[in-house]
């Protein structure tokens, strides 16, 4: 994939509002964890594959787990989710499609009956920003930025031998 135009040095001010939106959801009390797997499953809804190079990553530093990644797709029908997740993820969905019928009654009580008034302001802002990033990316392209892995061990190490360091952030 081709970048077709990157807008954050073409336009640096551009995007000045949704940062302001990302410090407004980090100030709030909607764990991080939480909010990155909803910026995750908005980002596969969208197509935005360097939005997933980006949370997928924090998602996993914030502690979601293997099986939440790896079921989030389709997270209804996983065990991984909690009923708190499962309904910030539901409001997520909701939010980015838009549907006929638009935020449903169903998804605004089940989210409500999970997270607190100024909670649900954050996740909707949570949604929003990501859904915009998103819109940004796709459009013009930008290519996904991968952090380095450090590639699985083929076997244990020997016996008494020192661990190896963690990685950075790890």
């Amino acid at each position: 994939m081709t970048e077709r135009l990157d807008y954050l040095t073409v336009a640096p001010d551009a995007t000045k509002g949704l940062a302001e939106m990302i410090r407004f959801v980090r100030r709030g009390t909607v764990p991080p964890r939480i909010v990155e797997l909803v910026k995750v499953r908005v980002s596969q809804m969208n197509g935005c594959s360097y939005c997933l190079g980006v949370h997928v990553p924090r998602a996993r530093r914030f502690g979601a787990t293997r099986d939440q990644l790896d079921t989030l797709a389709a997270w209804r029908d996983s065990t991984a989710f909690s009923a708190r997740e499962r309904a910030a993820l539901a409001w997520a969905e909701s939010v980015t499609e838009l549907t006929p019928a638009l935020v449903p009654d169903a998804e605004w009580q089940t989210v409500s009956a999970e997270f607190t008034e100024h909670e649900r302001i954050e996740l909707t802002i949570a949604v929003v920003e990501i859904n915009a990033w998103n819109r940004l990316n796709v459009a013009f392209r930008k290519p996904p930025e991968f952090e380095a892995e450090t590639p699985a061990p083929t076997a244990a190490p020997p016996a008494g031998s020192a661990p190896s360091p963690v990685p950075p952030g790890g």
